[in-house]
């Protein structure tokens, strides 16, 4: 899952927030070095993670995206995801707005700063500049998010091209990321019961 899908996960609880915002960016142990509430995020991170990538509901999304992108198909995947999370966030999320939600995200990670490791306390400013968590809402949205990743990427991915396949199938991916989602939340509660979360 993408970022908005990780932060939503991670509850109303600030610390766990942060440890699933940095924990792509904090490798094997190195969790140690973080206090206990940011250790749970990281290790929600990576539960959501595993789950994420064994999925067969998944992995249809990826086949249909794999002739093309080859191994860039998970994160484009994750960035559909995403989309749909933002376009209906209302239903996830009644009582705050998504436009209102990404602005405390911003906030929150920008108060605790000093904990966040270089490399995602410098993504979070391009983050912030373009709004993602609220850009994914919008095919325009998807577009400059999938662009400013193919900039980044070593290879040649064509990532930037990735919006026109979720048109062509749009109804596919929605009903495979309703039916995941929804399998998601339930693994997260479980997870986060036997962890104490």
């Amino acid at each position: 899952m993408n970022y908005l899908a990780h932060l939503y996960l991670s509850g109303n609880q600030p610390m766990i927030m942060i440890g699933n915002f940095i924990a792509d960016h904090v490798k094997g142990k190195q969790f140690d070095s973080f206090n206990d509430e940011i250790r749970k995020g990281i290790l929600l991170h990576r539960s959501i993670d595993t789950f994420t990538d064994q999925h067969t509901i998944v992995e249809q999304s990826k086949l249909l995206l794999r002739p093309h992108f080859r191994k860039y198909a998970p994160v484009i995947v994750d960035v559909f995801y995403d989309h749909f999370l933002a376009r209906d966030w209302d239903q996830y999320h009644p009582h705050v707005s998504l436009a209102n939600y990404a602005d405390s995200v911003y906030q929150l990670l920008e108060t605790y700063a000093t904990l966040l490791p270089e490399r995602a306390y410098h993504m979070l400013g391009y983050m912030k500049k373009y709004n993602w968590l609220k850009g994914y809402a919008s095919i325009e949205g998807m577009e400059n998010a999938l662009a400013g990743l193919a900039r980044r990427t070593t290879f040649e991915s064509h990532m930037e091209e990735a919006p026109k396949f979720l048109l062509e199938h749009y109804e596919l991916f929605e009903k495979h990321f309703k039916i995941f989602f929804m399998e998601l939340r339930t693994h997260v509660d479980l997870y986060n019961s036997r962890q104490n979360i």
